[in-house]
């Protein structure tokens, strides 16, 4: 294999394709020696409320582990179900008890995506098999999609720093997750515009988006949450920007024909 030497301009702008909107200037400072969470300064309260949560996580964890151990031997004693809603039940008690801890909000919104799966903002969405829930009326479905997106979007509006400040490393693992999470439903969204509509509070901005719409912020969603630390984010930033996605295989050619037949993408 061909040895590439790129210099720091060729870097900037291959990061360009990853993540159309990057800025170098504005890259992210992650800082092990801030506050675990902006809005709780106090360790011993960070720490109290962090417990809290992961309980609550350890809890769907284990149930989701024994699921897995009684369906190799042909068990149904788990109701996984059930321990998800309490879950949810728990963290939202989380939530309103410590509005601006955001990772309580994120965790709620992954667990509803387990019993609803990505497809929550479409009617008659067909199978997905990562649901829990695979028949729900179309009431419920709307209310834990609101909850979902709201979710995402307030610990999204809390967490996501200035120009140029700094954050630490729970900071940026929240806001990866967050924006990764929002993507993956609006990126399920525009594959099932093809053939149904959307079905969701008509409150929400995304009650108006197009396929095009869902497609573009859920490539935006990614890229972010590339950039704050989720590499299978970034790469999949580009496979559903089809501009990134154009611009990415030109260089790959040029590249290609600069540096010979041995250059690997």
């Amino acid at each position: 294999m061909a040895f590439v030497d790129l210099s720091r301009r060729d870097i900037n702008v291959l990061e360009k394709i990853k993540d159309p909107e990057s800025d170098p200037s504005l890259a992210v400072q992650v800082d092990p020696t801030l506050p675990k969470d902006p809005y709780i300064s106090d360790p011993e309260e960070y720490q109290q409320i962090s417990q809290q949560e992961r309980n609550i996580i350890l809890s769907i964890q284990k149930a989701e582990l024994q699921q897995a151990k009684q369906r190799s031997s042909g068990a149904t004693d788990v109701d996984i179900v059930a321990e998800y809603r309490k879950c949810v039940s728990r963290l939202g008690e989380l939530v309103q008890s410590h509005p601006q801890y955001a990772s309580a909000r994120n965790n709620r919104a992954q667990a509803l995506r387990r019993l609803y799966g990505d497809s929550m903002l479409v009617a008659d969405a067909p199978r997905n098999s990562q649901a829990l829930l695979q028949s729900v009326d179309d009431g419920e479905r709307i209310e834990a999609a609101k909850t979902v997106l709201g979710d995402l979007d307030h610990a999204i509006s809390l967490l996501t720093p200035k120009p140029y400040s700094r954050l630490s490393p729970q900071v940026a693992r929240t806001l990866s997750n967050a924006h990764t999470q929002r993507a993956a439903i609006y990126l399920m969204t525009s594959k099932l515009l093809v053939s149904k509509s959307v079905s969701m509070d008509a409150q929400r901005p995304e009650a108006q988006w197009t396929k095009l719409d869902f497609e573009e912020r859920a490539s935006r969603d990614f890229a972010m949450g590339g950039r704050y630390g989720n590499e299978i984010a970034k790469g999949l930033a580009v496979s559903t920007n089809p501009t990134a996605k154009l611009c990415g295989q030109m260089v790959r050619e040029a590249m290609k024909k600069e540096y010979g037949s041995d250059y690997a993408s």
